[in-house]
C-alpha cells in the first residue's frame, strides 16, 4: 500500500505542472488585467506596475518564473491587495473554508449514509420514497437558493441563529451552523442516493445470502457484511467532493459573508489577480490529489480484492 501511495504521488507531480500551465495560460488569455480599472491610470504608471510584477515579459517566461517561485515555496504577491502575499490571504481564509468543508462533509456522510441505508433496507416502502423525494429536492435546490431561505427562517423569522458574519476576535460556532447546513444538503442528497443504490446491490450479493443462510441476525448482516461493501462508491465520491467543499464553497461564503478561500477566489478572478487565482487553483488541485489518494487507500482497506500482493 505504501508503494502504491508513493507511485500515485509521483504521478501527481506532472499532473500539477499541467494544471498550473493550463490555468496560467487561460488567465493571461482572458481580456483585461489586474491594473485595468474603470478609471484608467496613466500609461507610464501602468507600465511600471507591469514591469514590477513581470507582466511585461513573454507569457512563457512568466510561467517559468512562477514555477521557480513555487519550488522555493513562494506563491507570489497579490496584484490587487497591496502589502499582502497570496500565502497570507490563503492562510487567513483557509481555517474558515476548512471548517465549512469538513463540517458539511461529516454531516453529509453521517446523515446521507444513514438515509441511504434506511432507503435500501425499506426498498419500495414509504421510507424509501420519502428519502428519494428529499434527495431529489436536495439536488435540485442549489446553495444560492437554500442559503437565503435558511437566513429567512432561522435568522429573521425565528431568531435562532446568526445569518452572516464570522469574526476571529469573537468566534462562535453558531455562525457556522447555517452555512454548514446549506453546504451539506446537496451532499446529503447525493450520498444518500449513492448509498441506497450500492446498499441494495450489496444486500443481493452472495456474501450476504451466505451470512443470512448461517442464521446471523439481520443487523449483523447489514453492518458487518453489507455496509463495508456499500460504502465503496461513497468513499470514491467523498474524496473530490471534500476538496470541492473546502475550496469551492464560494456561494455559501458570499451569501453568509464568511472570509473563506472561495470568496477570495471569485473576487480575484473578477479583478484579474493572477497570482491569487493561481494560488487557489494550486491549493484546490493539491486537495483533490490528496483526498483522492486517501479515498483510494480507504477503498483498498475496505475491499481486499483491490490490494496488490
Amino acid at each position: 500500500m505504501l508503494t502504491q501511495a508513493v507511485r500515485r504521488l509521483l504521478v501527481a507531480v506532472p499532473t500539477l505542472l499541467c494544471i498550473i500551465a493550463g490555468a496560467f495560460f487561460l488567465m493571461h488569455a482572458a481580456p483585461g488585467g489586474p491594473f485595468t480599472k474603470e478609471r484608467q491610470m496613466p500609461p507610464e504608471i501602468e507600465r511600471r506596475l507591469e514591469r514590477q510584477y513581470g507582466l511585461d515579459l513573454p507569457v512563457g517566461e512568466q510561467l517559468q518564473r512562477y514555477v521557480g517561485g513555487l519550488l522555493r515555496g513562494d506563491l507570489g504577491p497579490s496584484m490587487v491587495y497591496k502589502d499582502k502575499t497570496v500565502a497570507d490571504i490563503l492562510a487567513e481564509g483557509a481555517p474558515t473554508s476548512a471548517l465549512l468543508g469538513l463540517g458539511a462533509m461529516s454531516l453529509a456522510l453521517l446523515l446521507g449514509g444513514a438515509l441511504g441505508v434506511l432507503a435500501a433496507v425499506r426498498q419500495n416502502l414509504a421510507q424509501d420514497y420519502a428519502v428519494m423525494a428529499l434527495a431529489i429536492v436536495g439536488v435540485c435546490l442549489p446553495p444560492l437558493v437554500i442559503g437565503p431561505l435558511m437566513q429567512l427562517l432561522f435568522g429573521i423569522q425565528w431568531s435562532l441563529l446568526p445569518t452572516s458574519g464570522l469574526y476571529r476576535d469573537e468566534f462562535r460556532a453558531s455562525y457556522l451552523v447555517l452555512p454548514i447546513l446549506t453546504l451539506s444538503l446537496p451532499l446529503i442528497a447525493i450520498i444518500s442516493r449513492l448509498m441506497r443504490a450500492s446498499m441494495i446491490e450489496a444486500l443481493r450479493s452472495n456474501a450476504v445470502r451466505t451470512a443470512r443462510a448461517k442464521g446471523l441476525p439481520e443487523a449483523q448482516v447489514i453492518w458487518r457484511h453489507a455496509l463495508p461493501v456499500a460504502m465503496l462508491p461513497v468513499i470514491s465520491y467523498a474524496g473530490p467532493a471534500l476538496a470541492g467543499a473546502m475550496a469551492g464553497s464560494f456561494v455559501v461564503e458570499t451569501v453568509f459573508q464568511l472570509p473563506g478561500i472561495g470568496k477570495q477566489f471569485v473576487l480575484a478572478a473578477g479583478q484579474r489577480d493572477y497570482t491569487m487565482v493561481m494560488g487557489v487553483v494550486l491549493l484546490y488541485s493539491v486537495l483533490i490529489i490528496v483526498f483522492n489518494l486517501l479515498a483510494d487507500l480507504a477503498y483498498r482497506v475496505l475491499d481486499p480484492r483491490t490490494r496488490t500482493p
